[in-house]
């Protein structure tokens, strides 16, 4: 017997079966202590572009904002190196197919490393136990029977690698030809009528089970205008999933098992890919780190996580990610970026010219989660020049001059003092900080850091007013007791922004705020989540000075 007709048999034998298998994940909770962030494999077709460095970082700021809350941290990232696409890019430049993919994702290796990524595990689809993951994860999806064979017939788009219906297509003109084709709507690309015969995935008997998902969880899918889609999507019905590519036309991928003649699809193929870093399959151990508690996806690619995936999931059985975020995109004087227009920014060239924490801060403030962002040169010189240098630094060494007698010995009975008794001249600031950790953590727990941060400037901003008006360079020249009291509160107020903010910007600009830390005698242990809150600083025993050369951590650029 053939080995497509002993595997069409089996699913046959098993299909009766499907309504009595269980599709509740069946592994045990994870440690609630343990959290894993993933970025989405990046498609080797071309180099990284700076919408790439900003999901790079998103998903770094991430996983580093939960370790300052003490969790045990893992992120995932990778590329995705499988499907037609690939197949003929490395024709056409005429490459070994392995050695092209390689080519552009060692370019995506090194951006993790440029960007600072706090120890990212990289996977490449190519990978042999990523293939032997896939494999694996089919059987189980056919041995619980949720996979069949039958003839497909749909609007299939090569660059999409995915199949559209009547509905997501439509005739135009193309603008690059002058050409009339058909188009899918949702990602502008062309599309060509196919009807073949391939393996499908019953993604419809899920439909009502992700629903239920989806509205059970106000932020399982962030932001809400993302949810409202797939919720949308989902509530107008789904059919099942064409999961496999006949191999006459597809040979770069993983072969089905037990059927030479089929590959499998490359969204079921690159899914996996989360699971297999944290060690899938797991046979009788318990997975380190899975599921996901944030999946970092671009909103162009949110129906493959929203929806495929977790249906892919519940089939085999497995638990779901607790959070997908999907974010906006960039464009470049408002237009989107495109090689054509000669409007994409490349990332390596900004961190040379800018410096990495400066591009890391200026992505993560002005990036949008609902809304696209805009990539200016002029915007990133304006985050340095007024944020970074002029709010943050300034107002550390307007506080660090030798003559103004800082005493930071003082300053943690300091804090706790100013908590049970605030001076009129104080009420605004005061208030702004105390405020401040509760604020910032609301909107950073939804991973909107950029207005978090936003906040964090805003209290900057009156911490700079707040010095000037109190003026510590007259009071220092005071011989009154009372006087130099209140200078060491003006001095305290100041650097407790700067303290405040730095640790808030600890995730987003690691290397410049550790080291503007270290100028205000911060120690290494009092700079997690919990020594965000007023009063909290200087708590550690031991002399304290601050250091000179603040002003120098953001130097004037070009």
């Amino acid at each position: 017997m053939h080995a497509c007709t002993r595997f069409l048999n089996y699913v046959a034998l098993r299909a009766g079966q499907v309504r009595r298998l269980s599709v509740t994940p069946t592994l045990r909770e994870k440690d609630t202590n343990k959290y894993f962030v993933t970025q989405p494999i990046f498609y080797v077709n071309s180099v990284p572009h700076i919408g790439h460095f900003y999901t790079v970082v998103l998903a770094d700021v991430i996983k580093r904002y939960a370790g300052m809350q003490g969790k045990s941290t893992k992120m995932s990232a990778g590329t995705d190196e499988h499907g037609l696409k690939i197949q003929q890019a490395a024709e056409r430049a005429n490459r070994d197919t392995l050695s092209f993919c390689t080519q552009y994702s060692n370019r995506f290796r090194d951006l993790q490393a440029a960007a600072n990524v706090d120890n990212a595990d990289f996977i490449r689809t190519t990978d042999p136990h990523h293939r032997q993951a896939v494999a694996h994860f089919w059987n189980v999806l056919v041995d619980r029977g949720f996979i069949y064979k039958g003839e497909h017939s749909g609007w299939y788009s090569v660059s999409d690698e995915a199949f559209y219906t009547e509905l997501q297509v439509e005739e135009r003109v193309d603008p690059s030809t002058d050409k009339r084709g058909m188009f899918a709507i949702e990602s502008g690309q062309p599309v060509e009528w196919v009807s073949e015969v391939n393996y499908k995935f019953k993604l419809s008997e899920f439909r009502n089970r992700l629903i239920e998902w989806i509205e059970g969880s106000q932020d399982v899918i962030y932001p809400e205008i993302r949810r409202n889609e797939v919720l949308a999507w989902l509530r107008a019905g789904v059919d099942d999933l064409s999961v496999s590519r006949p191999r006459s036309r597809l040979k770069w991928g993983v072969p089905v098992p037990g059927d030479d003649e089929h590959t499998i699809y490359v969204w079921v193929d690159a899914l996996v890919n989360y699971a297999t870093v944290d060690g899938y399959p797991w046979g009788d151990n318990k997975p380190s780190f899975f599921p996901p508690d944030v999946q970092v996806v671009g909103k162009d690619i949110v129906r493959f996580h929203a929806v495929y995936w977790p249906a892919l999931l519940m089939a085999a059985g497995l638990p779901l990610p607790k959070r997908i975020l999907a974010h906006a995109h960039w464009t470049m004087g408002s237009q989107k970026m495109s090689k054509s227009k000669g409007n994409v920014a490349d990332p390596f060239e900004a961190i040379e010219r800018y410096g990495l924490d400066t591009l890391r801060y200026f992505m993560i403030r002005n990036g949008g989660i609902a809304d696209d962002g805009d990539y200016s040169a002029d915007e990133v010189l304006v985050r340095h020049r007024k944020d970074l240098a002029g709010q943050l630094a300034n107002l550390a060494a307007r506080c660090s001059s030798e003559r103004l007698g800082v005493k930071l010995d003082g300053f943690a009975a300091l804090g706790q003092a100013l908590q049970r008794d605030v001076d009129s001249r104080d009420i605004t600031l005061h208030a702004l900080l105390t405020e401040l950790p509760d604020k910032a953590k609301s909107l950073f727990d939804k991973s909107e850091f950029g207005r978090g941060l936003g906040l964090a400037f805003d209290v900057l901003a009156e911490a700079n007013r707040h010095i000037t008006e109190n003026e510590p360079w007259t009071l220092v020249k005071s011989s009154d007791p009372q006087q130099q009291a209140r200078l060491q509160v003006v001095l305290f107020y100041s650097l407790e922004a700067v303290r405040l903010a730095s640790i808030m910007l600890l995730p987003t600009i690691p290397e410049k705020a550790n080291r503007l830390l270290d100028h205000i005698a911060v120690d290494t242990s009092e700079r997690q989540w919990v020594n965000a809150r007023f009063g909290a600083g200087w708590q550690t025993p031991g002399p304290k000075q601050l250091l000179p050369g603040v002003a120098t951590l953001f130097p004037k650029l070009a």
